[in-house]
């Protein structure tokens, strides 16, 4: 039995998320209905990370067992004549059987995208928050400082997925602008259930003098969601970087 890691990469406008869904479609479900009829069986794939409805991915990690023989350079070309325009494999490599494409992830980056600017961008549409009143990055930059190391993040996490703790590590949280676009991008060991989209929207009260940025720490400690900032929208959120040991070749 092979163990197949694939890198891909997906723009989330019509998609609920990557997570196999009941009733809603899917990034997983697209994707194991294009590679069953290839390798000649069901296939079940592990993710990186959940993401939510609308969210994208410049890069993403799943993996699947398979006794098919198809070697690895072709499954990209073949899988991508199967899928809409909007998913691209790019990559396949043989990997480990011990390779699980979400334990084995030791740290994830997500960079987040805000348009600020009072006139919207006809080709932006769906990749960014449009924000017309101006942020000033630098009170952004310093919010998001008080962010970074191991930290308790109830404050930052909507009510979803269950976990057993609520204690994750940032490793870095930088926020830049060029021109009309601020970048914010955080990398942690993991994330809570809308985690990042908040920490940005926390970042942007800042910004707006609805709290201090010194005022972060205070609200951690408080657990509290309402003490935070807003979730962000879903549309200027992306999967940016995934870290694995050097062992596994991806």
């Amino acid at each position: 039995m092979r163990n197949i890691a694939l890198k891909l990469m997906y723009d989330g406008t019509a998609y609920h998320g990557w997570q196999v869904q009941k009733r809603d479609r899917s990034v997983a479900e697209t994707l194991e209905r294009a590679l069953s009829p290839i390798v000649g069986h069901v296939v079940k794939l592990t993710g990186a990370g959940r993401t939510d409805a609308g969210v994208h991915a410049e890069v993403y990690i799943a993996n699947f067992r398979t006794n098919s023989t198809i070697p690895c350079d072709r499954l990209p070309l073949a899988v991508n004549t199967r899928l809409p325009a909007d998913i691209v494999v790019t990559k396949a490599s043989e990997v480990p059987p011990e390779f699980n494409a979400i334990s084995s992830c030791l740290k994830k980056e997500y960079t987040y995208r805000i348009y600020n600017s009072r006139i919207r961008n006809a080709f932006l549409v769906n990749r960014v928050w449009f924000y017309p009143k101006h942020l000033d990055e630098f009170i952004m930059q310093k919010a998001a400082s008080y962010f970074v190391g191991t930290h308790d993040f109830a404050a930052v996490r909507s009510v979803g997925t269950e976990t057993r703790t609520t204690i994750r590590t940032v490793h870095n949280f930088t926020i830049t602008r060029t021109e009309t676009l601020i970048e914010c991008r955080v990398c942690a060991d993991g994330f809570l259930y809308n985690m990042a989209r908040a920490m940005v929207g926390s970042c942007v009260y800042a910004a707006e003098e609805k709290f201090h940025p010194e005022d972060v720490p205070r609200i951690l400690a408080s657990k509290n969601r309402t003490d935070a900032g807003p979730t962000a929208p879903p549309q200027g959120l992306y999967m940016t970087k995934l870290w694995y040991e050097e062992s596994y070749i991806l």
